[in-house]
């Protein structure tokens, strides 16, 4: 977008998203900062973890520094249409839709087997030291399943249609306490679930990003291997910053968390934050 505008002899491209910029010198040339919004209920700088110094030094992010109810407040007196709108919750480029919903039109069904892992089959991640090469891998991989580790307790009409976290939908029941998806192979078509929402297989001390996959918005941060380093980090929009230690290898980079974290998905993004200022981002492997 920003170098469409460019073609159009733009000299900014502004957004709606609610963040921030800032322009400082770094050893005498300019350098920006993608800050967090001054909302804490609006921040949206997790959705530019991608953007370039290149990108980020034609932008303008007009309400950055304004609180959503002010925001409406000039909406109102501008007469806008968009004035008294519900915030979308849904996926922005198909309309009034969820996401099961939209998969489900999209993508034929695929019957497979659900089966049930118990909790007493994952390994206990906080018996585990980062700093052992052996232990800091499997902090930072997913949880490995095998069908024979569990009981098929139910069929599934795609695996393709289930996420990480999720409860409903799965139509099985009889059960304790509530089924949760702790995984899902796309390739077998199993979607793998446990009892209650503090089954370990929901969480995960650590993640990794590629090398291939890391992007930094600040290259003058950027971590070189051997590095550690303390950073706050957000897996997913509208979750809580979580500490963190970074430690890059020639590999990439391990993220190894003070807290386990629920529903580290494959695919995703991990964004690095230093106080309010977005450092970088990642791909999660």
């Amino acid at each position: 977008f920003i170098s469409k505008a460019k073609e159009l002899g733009a000299d900014f491209f502004a957004t709606g998203h609610y963040c921030r910029k800032e322009e400082i010198q770094v050893e005498g040339k300019p350098v920006y900062r993608l800050l967090a919004g001054s909302d804490p209920n609006k921040d949206q700088s997790y959705f530019l973890c991608q953007l370039s110094q290149d990108q980020l030094k034609d932008a303008l992010f007009p309400i950055g520094d304004m609180l959503k109810p002010e925001v409406r407040e000039i909406a109102h007196k501008l007469d806008l249409a968009s004035a008294a709108k519900k915030d979308s919750q849904g996926i922005c480029f198909v309309g009034k839709v969820d996401l099961p919903t939209f998969l489900q039109q999209q993508l034929k069904p695929r019957e497979g087997r659900i089966i049930e892992i118990p909790a007493n089959r994952i390994i206990d991640q906080q018996d585990l030291d980062y700093r052992k090469e052996e232990d800091l891998k499997i902090l930072c991989s997913d949880h490995q399943y095998e069908p024979e580790m569990g009981k098929v307790v139910g069929e599934h009409k795609g695996a393709h249609f289930y996420t990480i976290g999720q409860r409903k939908g799965l139509d099985v029941g009889g059960t304790p306490e509530p089924l949760f998806i702790i995984a899902t192979d796309i390739n077998e078509n199993i979607i793998y679930v446990g009892q209650g929402k503090k089954h370990p297989g929901l969480f995960r001390k650590g993640l990794f990003v590629q090398a291939g996959e890391i992007h930094w918005i600040r290259p003058d941060k950027k971590l070189s291997p051997g590095q550690e380093v303390k950073f706050g980090v957000r897996i997913r929009y509208r979750q809580a910053i979580q500490q963190a230690t970074l430690l890059m290898k020639v590999e990439g980079l391990f993220i190894v968390f003070d807290e386990p974290q629920r529903g580290i998905t494959s695919g995703q993004f991990a964004a690095w934050y230093e106080g309010e200022e977005l450092l970088g981002s990642g791909v999660i492997d």
